[in-house]
């Protein structure tokens, strides 16, 4: 451990305000589509009976009508927000086609051309039309099954009690607004250093139906089978060639040194035509994309993580971010585990928070276009070869073990989850750790792994295993017992939802055409 971390951890161990570390806030944002019966994707619209997508904070779409978008409030405590997780599932059953399941992987299956997968509609709003333009948009630029891909993403925050405990011990001259965005991108550096582990620990799309690339002749993948492609030491799919990649994108630079630098290079994108997008415009009136910039907007930008701030409906998030700073870290990089039934647990977000602390604990330098180059590479050489045996990543140019390097971190990680634990009076987060210290000594504890293990064991193609898990996550949470107040609270979201959007459709005072050039000039 370096000595600037353990001193570090000495300060915040002798501090009286060290008990604020277990207010760390947490939410979930877990994507997964819906399915027929035969494992295609569903044609049916959004239930009914889930309210409109436009305005109900917890159960919404994302790129389509069929790929549901479970939220949950901020939660300090883990098993809270699995529950309430859990019961928009069960929920969100009752009000699905009795038929219809819910895919449990990241990677999809099976999927047909790209007019089978039906873009999310959002009512008759500019704000909703304009949601939809959107998604049209990227489905001219990037296919439509790119967009299937579902996945899980983290938010943490830490309160406002820690930031003043912590910018004490800083003497930090700035006020409280900018000593957050400043410490939150330092953990952002060290994510993005980082996350190559989170790939290796979590990752669970080590392969795909064969459907899902048969337009794509440089895939590079082996055949497992006559239905499956796969390769045979990889951990996330999702996250490599496979998944979000944009040629637009792909020299794109974006510095993570400090906001301003990271909204500069966002803006730069959203404002920069591109060339081959151009024959994406509006024809004969009809919109197909926004604009023809390499970003529509800033939530097109493919990134492991992000900072965040919550931004009110029809505001630029990036201009409320720049003007109000960060709130919140979205990680983005985590696969749903089909072993679990909501895809994530409470082991794996103990870890998350002790990880995402030894991110913002240790030091963390500027970066430059050679390390971001250099993490791309880790990233994409762990994402396809994570689990191959002696396999070396780069350090600041060096070659290093994976499993050294992964020790050295998680050696460190557990140092804050023993505090975590002092805090908490448990072991837990410990043990979390722990657990992956073991996925690091032996490979087939990792759900890449384990999936192809079932896959070897049952002698099934990757399509039939995640039926599978499909199928038992349908019986398990069809047959799980809702609270009667649960199930009235959630009923009345649906219904206020409604009305919420129906106050915006009857509020609208422009055409939509304007208010499209208003937006793209905001």
């Amino acid at each position: 451990m370096s000595e600037q971390l353990k001193q570090r951890l000495s300060q915040l161990t002798e501090s009286s305000s060290i008990g604020c570390l277990a207010d760390i806030g947490h939410g979930i944002e877990k994507e997964s589509l819906r399915i027929n019966p035969q494992g295609h994707i569903a044609q049916t619209p959004h239930p009914a009976g889930l309210g409109s997508p436009l305005t109900h904070p917890s159960l919404t779409t994302d790129f389509s009508e069929a790929l549901l978008e479970f939220i949950t409030p901020v939660f300090q405590s883990p098993d809270e927000s699995l529950a309430y997780l859990s019961n928009l599932h069960a929920f969100t059953f009752r009000q699905m086609d009795r038929e219809e399941l819910i895919w449990t992987s990241s990677m999809p299956c099976v999927l047909d051309d790209d007019s089978q997968i039906p873009l999310a509609e959002y009512g008759s709003s500019n704000i909703g039309k304009l949601k939809t333009l959107y998604r049209m948009g990227l489905s001219y630029r990037y296919g439509r099954a790119m967009q299937t891909i579902a996945g899980i993403h983290y938010n943490f925050s830490l309160p406002d009690s820690f930031w003043d405990m912590y910018k004490d011990l800083h003497h930090s001259e700035l006020s409280l607004t900018d000593f957050k965005t400043e410490q939150y991108f330092n953990l952002i550096r060290n994510f993005r250093r980082y996350s190559w582990l989170l790939i290796y620990l979590f990752g669970a799309s080590p392969a795909v139906c064969k459907s899902f690339v048969r337009n794509n002749k440089d895939h590079g993948l082996e055949f497992y089978d006559d239905a499956t492609l796969y390769m045979p030491y990889a951990t996330c799919l999702r996250m490599g060639d496979l998944g979000y990649t944009s040629d637009a994108q792909a020299d794109l630079y974006v510095s993570y040194n400090d906001l301003e630098n990271y909204a500069l290079g966002l803006t730069n994108a959203i404002q920069t035509p591109y060339e081959p997008y151009k024959k994406f415009t509006s024809e004969d009136g009809e919109f197909k994309q926004l604009n023809d910039s390499i970003l529509q907007i800033e939530n097109e930008f493919y990134s492991t993580i992000r900072p965040k701030r919550v931004a009110p409906t029809g505001t630029r998030p990036l201009k409320v971010l720049r003007d109000q700073g960060v709130e919140y870290i979205e990680v983005r990089c985590l696969d749903l585990n089909p072993f679990l039934p909501v895809g994530i647990d409470s082991e794996q977000i103990k870890f998350l928070n002790s990880f995402l602390m030894l991110c913002l604990l240790r030091k963390s330098p500027p970066s430059d276009a050679d390390e971001y180059a250099e993490i791309e590479d880790n990233l994409k050489t762990v994402v396809n070869r994570g689990r191959e045996p002696g396999l070396e990543l780069k350090q600041h140019g060096k070659s290093i073990a994976l499993k050294d390097w992964a020790d050295e971190i998680l050696q460190e990680a557990l140092s804050i989850s023993e505090l975590m634990d002092d805090i908490h009076q448990d072991e837990t987060h410990s043990q979390a750790t722990k657990a992956q210290l073991a996925k690091v000594e032996d490979s087939t504890l990792t759900p890449s792994a384990k999936i192809l293990q079932r896959m070897d064991e049952l002698k099934t193609p990757y399509f039939t295993f995640a039926m599978n898990q499909s199928l038992a996550n349908s019986d398990f949470f069809r047959s799980q017992t809702l609270d009667s107040d649960v199930m009235t609270n959630l009923k009345e979201m649906a219904e206020k939802s409604n009305l919420e959007r129906q106050a915006i459709e009857s509020s609208d005072n422009i055409d939509f055409e304007s208010y499209v050039k208003q937006m793209n000039a905001s």
